[in-house]
C-alpha cells in the first residue's frame, strides 16, 4: 500500500474532532514520508519505499484504536475547557440579571412577595453549575497532554459526558423554576434576561453536542481492541 492509500484509510478509521484529527492523520503522513525519503535515499524506488515504510508503521487495525484513544482524549479536553469558560460566565451573567432586577416597578411587588424556596433555589442552581465548570476543570486537567497520573482518557472523556447530560436537564429545571414558578412579573421582557437565555441556549448546545460527541467517542475505543497507544 503506497503512503497516500494508507493515510486516507486511517483518515476513514478515525472519528472525533477535526482539528486534532487532521492533525494526527498530517503527523502520520509526514512520519511516512520521512521513512520513505530515508529508505530511497538508500536506493529504493519510491514505490517501493512507501510500501516498506507503510509495513514498519504499522497496519491500520494496530494503529487507529491508539489514534481513535487520542482523538477521545482531545475531545474530553475541548468540552472540558468549554465548561470552564461558559459556566462561570452563565453563573456572573445571571447573577448580575438577579441583582439589578426588577427595574420595574410594577414587578417589585411580585419580587418582594416571592416564595421562601426561590433563594435556596437560586443558590443551589448556582452550586450544581460551578461544580459543574469545576469538574470540567478537573477532567481537562487530567486530559492534558503534561499530566502524570495513570488515568485512562476514555474513563475521564466518558465521565464528562454523563455529568454534562445529567446536570443540564437539572439545571434547565432548576432555571424554569426561578423564572416561571415564582411568578416574578416582567422578566420575561427584560432585555438582559432575554440576552441571558439566549447566550445560556447557546452554551447548553454547545455542551450537549460536546457530551454527546465524548459518549460517542468513547463507545468506539470501548468497541476497539484494548491495544498500546503507538503514541509517545
Amino acid at each position: 500500500m503506497r503512503i497516500d492509500d494508507y493515510v486516507a484509510e486511517l483518515g476513514r478509521s478515525l472519528a472525533g474532532p477535526p482539528g486534532p484529527k487532521r492533525d494526527l492523520v498530517v503527523e502520520a503522513r509526514d512520519s511516512l514520508a520521512d521513512t520513505a525519503d530515508a529508505l530511497e535515499a538508500e536506493g529504493l524506488t519510491r514505490a517501493e519505499a512507501e510500501r516498506l515504510a507503510v509495513r514498519q508503521f504499522g497496519a491500520i487495525a494496530e494503529i487507529a484504536p491508539g489514534y481513535q484513544r487520542e482523538l477521545t482524549g482531545a475531545a474530553g479536553r475541548m468540552l472540558g475547557t468549554l465548561l470552564l469558560i461558559s459556566v462561570p460566565i452563565t453563573v456572573v451573567m445571571w447573577s448580575a440579571i438577579w441583582r439589578f432586577y426588577p427595574y420595574p416597578p410594577a414587578a417589585l411587588a411580585s419580587w418582594a412577595a416571592r416564595p421562601a424556596w426561590y433563594n435556596a433555589a437560586s443558590r443551589g442552581l448556582d452550586i450544581l453549575q460551578l461544580a459543574t465548570g469545576l469538574y470540567g476543570g478537573l477532567s481537562l486537567l487530567a486530559l492534558s497532554r503534561g499530566a502524570r497520573w495513570h488515568l485512562r482518557p476514555q474513563l475521564v472523556t466518558k465521565w464528562l459526558g454523563i455529568v454534562v447530560w445529567v446536570m443540564l436537564p437539572v439545571n434547565g429545571l432548576l432555571i424554569l423554576l426561578l423564572l416561571y414558578g415564582a411568578d416574578i412579573q416582567g422578566i420575561n421582557t427584560y432585555l438582559p434576561a432575554i440576552l441571558a437565555n439566549f447566550l445560556s441556549a447557546i452554551f447548553w448546545g454547545l455542551q450537549l453536542y460536546g457530551a454527546t460527541r465524548c459518549l460517542r467517542l468513547t463507545r468506539a475505543v470501548c468497541a476497539s481492541p484494548g491495544l498500546p497507544d503507538p503514541r509517545p
